[in-house]
């Protein structure tokens, strides 16, 4: 039994396809891509300002006056990116915010998080303001559609079904040919074997031989002729 053939139980589902199902809906009807891009830009402005870099023996610590401005900044773009994911109506405001913060985290926010940030804030934003949401579908046009499927479906099948149809009457027109066929030649050959039991055999020709001529006598009266004719001079 294969898997095509397999009865599912009813109400039973994979939670994996369930879940898989529900994230791709969830990432098709929103600037999924534009708010992710914002919030990766959002952690490296957040992360160096407080972070303590160790070059070989030597400690590093960026703590200075830009850190209160850096937390601000890469909290308000984690929290766009959010926005833009959950609110899918403000996402032309929150992509064209974290543009500007992208821009502003270069002089506040230690260029940008080194540019870590800065292409990833500037795609983001674009994406965002970018991006539109399907039209939906008219109630009419979609029951238009599922009645030109619908029709679609019983055409197909009443077409596959001419064709089994012809198929069939097809082989059954060849397959009485053939037996009509047979019997048109097997008549014949019994009808001339019937005869050729019935008929007398005939004899066979008998070679006639020539008849012998018969013997004829001497002429004996020869001699006679001759004295009468003596006698007449």
């Amino acid at each position: 039994m294969s898997s095509a053939t397999v009865e599912t139980r009813p109400g039973h589902q994979n939670p994996i396809g369930w879940l898989w199902r529900h994230w791709r809906d969830f990432r098709r009807t929103r600037p999924y891509w534009g708010g992710k891009l914002a919030m990766i830009a959002g952690v490296p402005i957040l992360y160096f300002p407080y972070a303590h870099l160790s070059l070989g023996g030597m400690t590093i610590a960026m703590s200075t006056t830009a850190g209160a401005g850096s937390l601000i900044i890469g909290v308000l773009m984690i929290i766009l990116g959010l926005t833009a994911w959950f609110q899918p109506a403000v996402r032309v405001f929150a992509g064209i915010a974290t543009i500007l913060l992208t821009l502003v985290s270069i002089p506040v926010s230690n260029l940008a998080g080194f540019g870590m940030a800065l292409l990833p804030g500037l795609i983001g934003g674009g994406l965002m303001v970018s991006w539109a949401p399907l039209p939906e579908p008219k109630p009419e046009a979609a029951a238009k559609g599922r009645r030109g499927r619908r029709a679609r479906k019983a055409e197909a099948a009443a077409a596959s079904n001419a064709v089994a149809t012809n198929a069939v009457a097809q082989s059954v027109a060849t397959e009485t040919v053939a037996e009509a066929a047979t019997e048109t030649e097997a008549a014949p050959a019994a009808e001339a074997a019937t005869e050729t039991k019935g008929a007398p055999v005939a004899e066979a020709p008998t070679a006639k031989l020539p008849a012998q001529a018969e013997p004829r006598e001497p002429a004996a009266e020869a001699p006679a002729a001759a004295g009468d004719q003596g006698d007449a001079r």
